[in-house]
């Protein structure tokens, strides 16, 4: 039987920020928003979800008088991204 897909992780923009987290120890917002395309709003509500499930981590500091948000991968995060790809793998090999 086929697992079933992390309904957080199935959003195209909600899984391209994990995707470019899982693979750099930390980045910032405006990078996130630079590599995803996305809009500030929209990018920021997704953000918050990946945060609310505890799949990222998000901090909040100044560089100078700037504001800077800084996002990382928790543990929780990195396994549920393992499982999504994994069973998305197992999808994938179904039409072989």
């Amino acid at each position: 039987m086929l697992k079933e897909l992390d309904p957080l992780l199935h959003s195209q923009l909600r899984l391209a920020v994990m995707s470019l987290l899982i693979g750099v120890q930390e980045a910032d917002f405006v990078y996130l928003k630079e590599q995803t395309g996305a809009t500030a709003g929209n990018l920021s509500v997704q953000v918050d979800k990946l945060q609310k499930a505890q799949y990222i981590t998000v901090e909040k500091t100044f560089k100078g008088k700037m504001p800077r948000t800084v996002l990382r991968v928790t543990d929780t995060g990195r396994d549920a991204f393992a499982s999504y790809v994994e069973a998305l793998n197992d999808y994938l090999k179904l039409g072989k």
